[in-house]
């Protein structure tokens, strides 16, 4: 059989999949706030809004609309509804109910029953969203948000960054997300490499570095090299449950127990998020002042807390502590001492504590570097690494697995099969073999962790190999093999030696989303993308229709006597009609409605500014004002 050459003729277009791909940026998608960024020939840009940020708070807000708003905007709707946000939603990828951190006895999310597949649902209004689902908002928002920096060109590729110690369940999540933002996953890259990688190729940086990571949700350090464009992880370690949002919850549990000893002892999901919320400025304010006052208002009833830099760190002192033990372990672990490190790399906006700077300062004999901003640091390196496997680059990531991979042998024992820190990608395996006379099938159970028993490792898998030859025991060979790919997922394979017989399953997380789910979900998404685009319009046509209405009002109140009262009906009138077309009207009645009013009201307009301009010259002497307007000889 002969191969068949497509040959375009000039002028013909060419098939979908041989038109230029979407752009790919580099992305940190954070608990606290989500970074965006691109590399363009070897330099990086953190992308911006059209109001000049470039952190996207990581919070999304549900109207009873059913319309979603991401970033500052959702940030704002934390004080007026916060039973209808969800914020730091990293935390709980891939996690389930019971894993949930409890703020003063009381979770920050209100709980839905969970998917069939155990994933946790958090419940807002009408809606069980997942924190797959919450995450996808964020991811569409940074897409967009780099389609209007490139001028509308499509973004469709990404290197997403992960805390080094997110484990498997938590990584697929995240790609799952990426999934339904309509991003591809060029890379999944931990936190502490890409600012690495970032701070390496910007200043030039070769040696042993460090990277104290302390994020919103986790805690991450790690060891690496850098030498001529090699940049290799020796060593990492960290704390999937610790981050500035524990410092967070230590001063809103504060603020709380304040308001207990004044009767106020009712504490609901929405008013644990007003109290983190509260918390988290006073922490932000508190790196730069010595004390504050912050009130915190709950359902009507309002609070006044004080709080001193000294106070917060008294609070937040156990907490990073506990970072520095793990750093001291990594370094032994490594077999290296603090004074080989040539410089310590801070990431994460809980850095720019005082008390954290001075405990890492202690821990490594030298100041942190200071240079680069922690915020942005890893969304810069994302972005390399994006240029990277898209363009070429000279650079090479060697990565390590964070946690050991393993499986459960009898007595519930784990049995490594990849130790932690080993380089990635890798693929390792193992013989077992059977335990009882005429074994036809073995069930395998993939756990990962550093504990010795099942019971204490989280498990990722459970599947059978069928098809064993009946033997005596102990003499059937069975090949246990592990594959970790470079985003650091996992495939596991079994296959019994003698016959052949194979078995293989890639690792997904016990709480992700299932391929049903994600259709449905993808599906809905385009089936609703007009109806939801419509709604979006509408709902920005009453936001203009009402802010005109009450700047005519104002204007009314301040300069109505400018009216005969047949002029002030008429304008009385379109207020009236524009009122019922935002409350009951579609778009174009609102957009109608706004036009009848702005012609009703032009001409009070026009009066308005000739009074606001006769008040102005009042009692001015002509030949000043001819000589303010250059009209003098």
């Amino acid at each position: 059989m002969s191969n068949l050459l497509q040959i375009h003729e000039p002028g013909m277009t060419p098939a979908p999949h041989e038109q230029e791909a979407g752009a790919a940026v580099g992305i940190d998608l954070g608990t606290t706030n989500s970074v965006v960024a691109i590399a363009l020939d070897g330099a990086a840009e953190v992308l911006t809004d059209a109001a000049g940020h470039t952190l996207l708070p990581s919070v999304v807000a549900y109207g009873e609309d059913g319309g979603v708003e991401v970033g500052h905007a959702a940030r704002a709707a934390l004080a007026s509804r916060p039973d209808q946000v969800i914020s730091s939603v990293k935390r709980l990828m891939g996690r389930g109910a019971d894993e949930v951190k409890r703020l003063a006895g009381t979770l920050p999310h209100a709980l839905a029953p969970a998917s069939a597949g155990g994933m946790l649902r958090l419940q807002v209004g009408a809606r069980a969203i997942s924190p797959v689902e919450v995450s996808a908002e964020i991811l569409t928002a940074l897409r967009q948000r780099a389609e209007a920096a490139l001028q509308g060109r499509a973004v469709s590729r990404a290197v997403i960054t992960v805390p080094a110690y997110f484990d498997d369940a938590a990584r697929t999540a995240t790609k799952d997300a990426a999934r339904l933002a309509g991003l591809e996953v060029l890379r999944l890259v931990n936190e502490p490499t890409a600012a690495a990688l970032a701070y390496g190729l910007d200043h030039g940086a070769e040696g042993l570095y460090a990277v104290y990571d302390l994020g919103g949700g986790t805690f991450d350090v790690s060891l690496l090299t850098m030498e001529k464009g090699v940049f290799q992880v020796l060593a990492t370690g960290g704390d999937a449950a610790l981050g500035g949002d524990d410092i967070d919850h230590a001063v809103a549990e504060r603020f709380l127990a304040e308001r207990a000893l004044q009767g106020e002892s009712a504490v609901s999901s929405g008013a644990a998020k007003q109290a983190l919320l509260a918390a988290r400025a006073a922490k932000e304010y508190l790196s730069d002042h010595e004390t504050g006052d912050w009130t915190l208002e709950i359902d009507g009833r309002a609070s006044r807390h004080s709080l001193s830099r000294a106070q917060l760190e008294e609070l937040a002192r156990p907490l990073v502590g506990r970072s520095l033990a793990i750093c001291r372990a990594v370094i032994d672990e490594a077999g290296l001492t603090p004074e080989a490190i040539r410089g310590v790399v801070l990431v994460g906006g809980s850095t720019r504590m005082p008390l954290v700077r001075a405990g890492v300062a202690a821990l490594f004999g030298r100041p942190p570097l200071s240079d680069i901003n922690p915020d942005e640091v890893v969304a810069v390196g994302a972005a390399r690494q994006a240029e990277a496997l898209t363009v070429g680059s000279d650079t090479l990531l060697l990565d390590v697995t964070p946690l050991s991979l393993g499986l459960e042998t009898m007595g519930g024992i784990v049995e490594k099969v990849i130790p932690r820190n080993t380089p990635i990608p890798v693929a390792l395996a193992q013989e077992f073999t059977t335990y009882q006379d005429g074994q036809t099938a073995m069930a395998i159970h993939v756990l990962q962790g550093e504990r010795e028993m099942v019971d204490q490792c989280r498990s990722l898998a459970r599947f059978e190999l069928r098809g064993i030859p009946p033997m005596t025991a102990g003499a059937a060979r069975i090949r246990v093999g592990f594959c970790v790919d470079a985003d650091g997922l996992l495939t596991v394979s079994a296959q019994e030696t003698t016959t052949g017989t194979l078995q293989q399953v890639a690792v997904k997380p016990s709480y992700g989303l299932s391929e049903e789910e994600m259709a449905a979900i993808l599906q809905a998404s385009m089936l609703h993308a007009r109806e939801d685009m419509e709604t979006r319009l509408h709902a920005e046509a009453v936001v203009e229709a009402r802010r005109a209405a009450l700047a005519v009002r104002a204007a009314l109140a301040a300069d109505g006597d400018l009216l005969s009262p047949s002029e002030r009906r008429t304008i009385d009138q379109a207020l009236a009609g524009l009122d019922e077309a935002c409350a009951t009207g579609g778009r174009e009645a609102v957009s109608d409605a706004a036009q009848a009013l702005d012609a009703a009201s032009q001409s009070f307009a026009e009066r308005r500014m000739d009074r606001g301009i006769r008040q102005a010259l009042a009692g001015q002497a002509v030949e000043r004002l001819s000589g303010a307007l250059g009209l003098a000889e």
